[in-house]
């Protein structure tokens, strides 16, 4: 009886984590932790902050052609709910927190956007490819995690976004 135990203990162990692709990963259906941020205007801000309100958390890099490409679409999200239902952030991995701030700046991007310090915000999100685009409630919860550059004000993409949120963006 104890050797069964023991094995079904340890074949838990192994599994409880099989989902999670980066250490300390949040995978669909969990709840965000309230680490810090470290935002690219100096800030520092916590998801705490944007509890009540969805969030479209983008992990990205000055690097990253494919970041690059979509950060337009991102802005333009940003701007498109007028109800104010949903939150748009950037998660930058870039390790010069410098060329992250100048990538923002000459991207002209309003919505907030944090440098990654010691890949704590990149392993929670599950970021072991970029771009990612991960929806959160208004809870903290995961609800979709979306991998791969795409026009976010897109049909297809707004419709994703109302699914995910049960929400109607003006369009």
């Amino acid at each position: 009886m104890r050797f069964t135990l023991a094995v079904a203990l340890f074949c838990a162990c192994l599994t409880a984590g099989a989902g999670a692709v980066t250490p300390g990963e949040v995978e669909v259906g969990g709840r965000l932790r309230d680490v810090p941020m470290y935002g690219i205007n100096g800030r520092v801000q916590t998801f705490a902050a944007y509890r009540g309100k969805a969030l479209v958390i983008n992990v990205w890099a000055s690097w990253c052609g494919p970041c690059r490409a979509e950060m337009g679409s991102l802005e333009r999200l940003s701007r498109l709910d007028q109800k104010k239902q949903f939150r748009v952030i950037g998660i930058s991995t870039d390790d010069d927190a410098i060329a992250a701030q100048t990538f923002v700046f000459r991207a002209r991007l309003s919505f907030d956007n944090f440098v990654d310090h010691n890949l704590v915000l990149e392993n929670m999100l599950g970021a072991n490819t970029i771009p990612l685009t991960v929806l959160v409630d208004a809870n903290g919860r995961v609800l979709q995690k979306i991998r791969g550059s795409r026009d976010w004000t897109s049909r297809a993409s707004i419709e994703l976004i109302e699914r995910a949120f049960r929400l109607r963006v003006a369009y």
